[in-house]
């Protein structure tokens, strides 16, 4: 059940940072390891800001979509540079 759940969170958070950062028209499953990656990199810049949500899923899906937007960020300023 946990693999389904960070699945299912993780497809999520990875559909909303593809929306949000203009659509770069990634598949589902890149969107779901996209979210998974997200999950980890957003729990930790979250607790090294020392801001906390709360718990739950819907707090999972906005640290998982954070952290995803980070990444597509970074990975946008790398694309540019060439």
């Amino acid at each position: 059940m946990d693999i389904l759940y960070i699945i299912i969170v993780g497809a999520i958070a990875g559909y909303i940072a593809d929306v949000l950062m203009r659509d770069n028209g990634f598949g589902l499953i890149v969107n779901i390891i996209l979210g998974i990656v997200g999950g980890f990199v957003g729990t930790w810049a979250f607790n090294k800001l020392g801001i906390t949500i709360g718990s739950g899923w819907i707090s999972d899906i906005i640290r998982s979509a954070a952290g995803a937007i980070l990444i597509l960020f970074f990975v946008g300023l790398f694309r540019r540079g060439r």
